[in-house]
């Protein structure tokens, strides 16, 4: 016999922090998760920078030069921009506030801020509506 009574999953895992919109994620993986992405970022624009045929000034650098260098490149901001919307989700959820909240990092220099205020604001110690710790979800048995 089941029962419909939540249950809580403790460690959902690394593809998990930067997929899935849904639970808790702590100030620690939130910070680890966005070293990732700046990370990735980085290299990707360092081998554009080192792969350009002509010497790039800041007038020179555009977009439509950045992505016409390589056509999978919109592909990898496009999927890291989810991965940076869902870590936001959950840290807006982990401090007791709703996701819709995590557009504001589509709005230049708001963007930088949200990161680091919730980079900083401590997590909801109680158990709240999206999971019952930081780094967790409900689940149902």
């Amino acid at each position: 016999m089941s029962t419909s009574q939540p249950s809580a999953n403790i460690s959902p895992g690394p593809f998990w922090a930067l997929v899935s919109p849904i639970g808790r994620i702590g100030r620690e993986p939130y910070w680890l998760c966005f070293g990732l992405i700046w990370i990735v970022i980085g290299i990707a624009i360092r081998l554009w920078w080192i792969s350009s045929a002509e010497v790039l000034t800041p007038e020179t650098v555009t977009p439509s030069a950045f992505v016409e260098s390589n056509p999978l490149f919109p592909i990898l901001f496009f999927v890291l921009q989810w991965f940076e919307l869902a870590i936001v989700i959950k840290r807006l959820q982990d401090i007791g506030q709703t996701g819709f909240f995590a557009l504001l990092i589509f709005v230049p220099v708001l963007n930088i801020l949200m990161v680091l205020f919730l980079g900083f604001v401590p997590s909801q110690a109680e158990p709240n509506r999206h999971g019952p710790l930081p780094n967790s979800y409900w689940r149902k048995r």
